[in-house]
């Protein structure tokens, strides 16, 4: 009797839900939220589209790529660039969610639950992962327009591509939005140090006829590896600075830097000030 006393007395730790399902629950979450916001899905279509139309058409046939095919028009030469906008600016803009979620006291809820901090990094970063992801590969119904034709093994290897960059950027987005609570400071975040990323990714200009310093830039940047490796995948005859497996490598490397970041700040101890 008194060992089943000292046994009911005895306090209870709580038990884990594990991470596969929780992280579901995440990423579902995100998928639901994002579609049930028509205005955001249109949003992020039509702004690189048009982004793609105009500033393809304005430059036309007077940017020559040097490519060994010959001269290529502007159009074609963008197609990639706009369609890693569509990845950057969804996986970015998903991750507002974890601010709006803190605010809404969403986020409290889920770390005080018997979830390990790793299901909620997992959920919240593949559910703006699958968004992004799909939001580009859907962009690719307007290959046909940029000259582009692709069999079955290319749309499988643009799909890696795709999922590798979305991956990256949307734990890098997780690890920018975990500390704070303000969402003007967050879009402040992304137009001073995402947009720069783009801009030196080679989505605009190719590498070749960039100054040297700048060249240096490039270099450094990992998402100019993933416009590359769409380049060489969209245009197999094009010259690339670099190889596809060595890009899709280095790709591969800052998704799982990015994803460790981002684990880093949601397991990060923070001490606030006693009141």
């Amino acid at each position: 009797m008194a060992t089943q006393t000292a046994a009911l007395s005895r306090p209870v730790a709580p038990v884990s839900a594990g991470v596969w399902l929780p992280a579901f629950t995440l990423w579902w979450r995100e998928i639901v939220r994002f579609y049930r916001q028509k205005t955001r899905v249109i949003g992020v279509l039509a702004s690189p589209l048009i982004f793609w139309v105009v500033i393809g058409s304005g430059f036309g046939t007077s940017f020559h790529s040097g490519a060994g095919q010959g001269q290529q028009h502007y159009m074609d030469y963008f197609y990639p660039g706009a369609l890693i906008m569509i990845v950057l600016f969804t996986s970015i803009f998903t991750m507002m969610s974890v601010i709006e979620d803190r605010k809404a006291g969403f986020l409290l809820s889920v770390m005080v639950a018997p979830v390990p901090r790793s299901a909620i990094v997992l959920g919240k970063v593949l559910g703006g992962t699958t968004l992004s992801a799909v939001q580009g590969m859907i962009f690719l119904i307007f290959a046909p327009f940029a000259g582009v034709h692709l069999n079955p093994l290319q749309v499988l290897l643009v799909a890696v591509v795709v999922f590798l960059v979305s991956f990256a950027l949307t734990a890098l987005g997780f690890a920018i939005a975990w500390p704070m609570d303000s969402t003007q400071a967050f879009h402040g975040i992304i137009n001073l140090f995402l947009i720069p990323l783009w801009l030196l990714s080679g989505a605009l200009f190719p590498m070749a006829g960039a100054s040297g310093w700048i060249r240096v830039l490039m270099y450094m940047n990992p998402l100019t590896y993933g416009v590359e490796a769409l380049r060489t995948l969209l245009y197999p005859g094009m010259d690339s600075p670099f190889p596809l497996p060595s890009a899709i490598a280095t790709l591969l490397l800052f998704s799982l830097v990015m994803f460790g970041l981002a684990f880093l700040m949601a397991n990060r101890r923070t001490t606030r000030p006693a009141a």
